[in-house]
Formats: C-alpha cells, sequence, structure tokens
C-alpha cells in the first residue's frame, strides 16, 4: 500500500540521498527541515556537507516542477516540500508549536488528519521525536537502510567437522577442500575439527581463488615483539599481514588487541618489510565525557590529546617504555621526521589521494557509513586499509551500534576476495580490563 513519508532533518543529514530510498512512496520534506538545514549548511563538519548537498538535489528538483505540488521521483513515487504547519491544532497543549521538532510533528499530524486513506509514516532519527510521535497517535519509524543487528554481524570465522584423513590431508598437502555445500564468504576462518577427536583442530582461511582452506600466514612468533594470544588475534595478524587483503576490519570490545595488532603488523610491513612507503594512522575527534573546551597552541599541539592513545601504543611497541620488547628501544621520533610514520585527524582526509600507504583508522565506529565510504575512497594504489573499533562504544550522538560505518562496510565488503574481517573476543589487556568490559 502506497504511504506518505515525513523526513526529519536528522534523517537528511545522515544520509543526504535519503529521498530516493521509499520505493514508489511520497516523500514529504517539512518546510521547518529546510530551515533547518539552512543553519547546518554553513558547517565544515560531514554535516554542513550533507545540508549542502541536500540543498543542491532539491534545486535540482526545483528545475523539474514545483516542489509545493510535488515532483516526480524516478520510482514513481512524489516529493514534496510541505508548508502544512501553521495550524498546529491537532498538536497537545503540552508541546510548544514554534519549536522545530514539534513543527514537524504537526506537519505529519496535519497530513495524517487530511489523508486518512493513506497512511502517514515519521521517519525519524530522534528517539524523543518517535516518543511524542507515538504519544499523540502517530507512526514513526527511524530510518534504517544501513543498518546492521550486531547479533547478526558477520563475525568472519566458522567451523567445519571432517574425518581424521582429511585433517592430515590438510597438514601434508596444505589445504583442504571445504566439504560440499560449505557456504563459505572470501577470507573466513574455519576451524577444521576431527570428528574422531574433537580437540584435533587446524586453523584455516577460505580463499575463493583457489576454492580451498589455507594455513594461516600469521607468523608462529608475532610480529615487532607482539605474538597472538588467541585464535581471534592469530586470524587478525593473518589479515594485517596479508598484502593482497586491501581492506581490513576488526571489531571488538575494550582490550581485545584490535589497535595494537593493527600497528604492530603496520610497523612490520612499512618499517622492517618496506611494502608500504608510509604508515599512516587516524582517528575521529570525539571527547570521551564532556569536552574541555578550547586547546592552546598550533595544530599538532591542538591533536596531541586526540591521538595521545596512538603514541601511547606506537610508544609501546617501539620499546620506548621501561619495558624492553621486540625491536628494542628505537627513536620514535625520527620516524616521525622521516615520514615513514603519520599521526592525523580525520578531519583533513577528504581530496587526498593516498598510494601505497597503510592506513590505520582508529574508532571507525564513530563514523557514519558515508564518511567510511569518504576514507575508504582516497586509497590509492597499493594502500591497505585497516579499520578498528567497538560498536558498543560510540560518542556520535547521531549514530548507534547498528546504524555506524563500521558495521555497515563489515557487512558489504564480506562477499569481496580483497576484504577481511574478524571479531576479536576475548580481552587481553588485563585481567582487571577484561573483568570491567564484561560486568561493567
Amino acid at each position: 500500500m502506497k504511504k506518505i513519508f515525513v523526513l526529519d532533518t536528522n534523517v537528511l543529514l545522515h544520509d543526504p540521498r535519503a529521498i530516493f530510498s521509499f520505493e514508489d512512496n511520497d516523500v514529504i520534506i517539512p518546510i521547518a527541515v529546510i530551515e533547518e538545514l539552512d543553519r547546518f549548511k554553513k558547517g565544515i563538519d560531514e554535516m554542513g556537507r550533507n545540508a549542502r548537498q541536500v540543498s543542491r538535489i532539491l534545486d535540482e528538483f526545483r528545475t523539474k516542477g514545483k516542489l509545493s505540488q510535488g515532483v516526480q521521483l524516478d520510482k514513481g513515487g512524489t516529493l514534496r516540500v510541505e508548508l502544512n504547519h501553521v495550524s498546529p491544532q491537532h498538536l497537545p497543549m503540552e508541546l510548544v508549536a514554534s519549536k522545530g521538532d514539534n513543527r514537524i510533528l504537526a506537519t505529519a499530524l496535519n497530513l495524517c488528519h487530511s489523508h486518512k486513506e493513506i497512511p502517514v509514516v515519521l521517519v525519524t532519527k530522534d528517539t524523543n521525536l518517535r516518543i511524542k510521535a507515538d504519544a499523540v497517535g502517530l507512526t514513526a519509524e527511524d530510518y534504517e537502510t544501513d543498518t546492521i543487528t550486531l547479533d547478526e554481524l558477520y563475525s568472519g570465522e566458522g567451523e567445519i567437522t571432517v574425518v581424521p584423513e582429511q585433517i592430515e590431508q590438510f597438514y601434508a598437502a596444505g589445504e583442504l577442500t571445504p566439504p560440499s555445500g560449505s557456504v563459505l564468504f572470501p577470507n573466513q576462518f574455519i576451524l577444521i575439527k576431527n570428528n574422531a577427536n574433537p580437540s584435533q583442530t587446524a586453523l584455516s582461511r577460505y580463499s575463493r581463488t583457489k576454492q580451498a582452506l589455507l594455513p594461516l600466514m600469521a607468523p608462529k612468533h608475532g610480529v615487532w615483539g607482539i605474538s597472538s594470544r588467541n585464535k581471534q588475534q592469530q586470524f587478525a595478524l593473518d589479515l594485517l599481514l596479508n598484502d593482497d587483503i586491501r581492506l581490513v576490519s576488526l571489531v571488538g570490545k575494550a582490550g581485545t588487541g584490535k589497535t595494537l595488532l593493527a600497528l604492530a603488523a603496520g610497523l612490520e610491513k612499512t618499517i622492517e618489510s618496506r611494502a608500504f612507503a608510509r604508515l599512516v594512522v587516524s582517528r575521529p575527534v570525539f571527547p570521551l565525557g564532556k569536552d574541555i573546551g578550547f586547546l592552546p597552541g598550533d595544530i599538532e599541539e591542538k591533536l596531541k590529546p586526540w591521538m595521545q592513545p596512538i603514541r601511547d601504543n606506537l610508544d609501546f611497541l617501539m620499546g620506548a617504555s621501561n619495558v624492553t620488547r621486540g625491536k628494542g628501544r628505537k627513536d620514535l621520533q625520527s620516524l616521525f621526521d622521516l615520514g615513514m610514520i603519520e599521526v592525523e585527524p580525520l578531519t583533513y582526509i577528504r581530496g587526498r589521494s593516498m598510494p601505497n600507504q597503510y592506513l590505520i583508522v582508529d574508532e571507525a565506529q564513530n563514523l557514519t557509513p558515508h564518511e567510511i565510504k569518504t576514507i575508504i575512497t582516497r586509497a590509492g594504489e597499493g594502500t591497505k586499509i585497516v579499520l578498528t573499533g567497538d560498536p558498543y562504544q560510540i560518542d556520535n550522538p547521531y549514530i548507534d551500534s547498528s546504524s555506524n560505518g563500521l558495521t555497515f562496510v563489515v557487512e558489504r565488503f564480506k562477499e569481496e576476495s580483497i576484504a577481511g574481517h574478524i571479531t576479536l573476543v576475548k580481552g587481553e589487556r588485563s585481567d582487571l580490563a577484561e573483568l570491567a568490559a564484561t560486568l561493567l
């Protein structure tokens, strides 16, 4: 049945092309949304860019007809800018009619009363507005075209059971054809179990090119002084050190070793084997808790607090701390001075082309799908991108665990041969950190 969808401002700021996501239904944009977009359009952040893109899209439709009367969309529906908010008689007295959200709510209510034969749905990512809509008897939905339930998120691993002879064949030949009927994704990690003796197992990675399960490439002695402590970390190192896999996503709770493993592999491939020209580490700038305001100094001094977690891990790996390990004590600053390591915020990545670089994006769960797309499309020839993050620790108020860019990439790339993913499960930072991540 044909429906009328009324879009809130945050939907368009989240996805500028949202108006094309409603098939042959009618899309209504309240005039209050246009006014709010006007306030956002001057921003230099992602929301500012999205507001300007929405304005350009609407202006293009304006040339095809009157937006106040409705312009035809490609899939059969219409797009209309609605002025019908000036008579908020259907709003409860407790809701201030001049407030932006309530004007949008009034628009949807008025449409509901004037189009009784057609269902009217308010689409918003604002939880409180959905609650208010429900309270006044209006149907409201979240914008969920790109959401992935965490419980159903692709983990990157699986297991199969084989006869004892096949385990022996795997070790002898260095590969094994998976059982017929097995549904495996490229670069999925498979635990091969002996059906006669379940304690006898082998770790493998599925290669779509060879149509076979292959042994892991990750060295048993580890990289840059860091050794894997569980099978998921071993899987992660296999992905991080494989030059044929150009996009790696590592998901896991705090303390599972996502960032440390990615940095260790990046140093190994950049400094030691020289497979890449530069190691670039970046992360979005989102504070934990209340922001402390403007920071003094030049750009490097301003960014130092945000990038300090990366520096801490690099110091640890380079042996700059009192604990001597791996390659021993190295001069981290000299590698920065030579341009072999670069730490920068994602703010300045737009417009860049990054060939032959090992790019690590930490805290990627705070990025929108559009921002993730912007980052991946910066990759030049020979560049490898590693995305790490915990979908349960999101500081960006406009996304959640099911609509962030990291989980979006995991699901969209799971069938691609140049991409690999693993979900890290066990915390290895310390017993205390593991307990805190589990209990709190």
